[in-house]
């Protein structure tokens, strides 16, 4: 699926394909929840970094947390006028980029199941809506996001 995104002044507008576009994993780790969720949490997609095509790259900037004293490799991209989260890459695994949902403008599919991670990271004031069948975990779920979609039929045995 093509994805067109942008920030919320316009300054940075992108499009990317995704093979794997459900917004089906709320992540309320500290950074997740500092960075991006208003709600406490944000929802990364998984897509192809080959095809991403950024218009107004000028207008980016990116951070990279500190974790146990360390520089996170995952670097997460925003726009410098508005500060919109518009998506993360890391470069243990180039071939991916993870556009924040929250950027998207294409209608996104709803997801068969909703996964919570780091629900012990979540802030205080959060109580997030868990409904029957979604999966939850106070860390992270071994299944990678390509698995997930395979397991529910949303992509074939081939795609990445």
């Amino acid at each position: 699926m093509r994805l067109e995104g942008s920030c919320k002044c316009g300054a940075v507008r992108y499009t990317v394909n995704s093979a794997t576009p459900y917004p089906y994993m709320r992540c309320y780790c500290s950074i997740c929840r500092k960075t991006d969720g208003g709600g406490g949490y944000a929802i990364n997609l998984g897509a192809d970094m080959g095809t991403l095509d950024v218009q107004g790259e000028d207008n980016v900037s990116h951070f990279c947390s500190v974790n146990n004293g360390e520089p996170s490799q995952s670097r997460r991209h925003f726009c410098t006028h508005c500060g919109s989260p518009l998506w993360a890459w890391d470069p243990r695994w180039p071939e991916l980029v993870h556009p924040h949902a929250s950027s998207v403008d294409t209608d996104l599919p709803v997801p068969p199941q909703t996964v919570h991670i780091m629900l012990g990271s979540k802030a205080s004031w959060v109580q997030p809506h868990i409904e029957a069948g979604d999966l939850a975990f106070d860390g992270y779920p071994e299944e990678s996001i390509a698995d997930w979609h395979r397991r529910h039929g949303l992509i074939d045995g081939d795609s990445e």
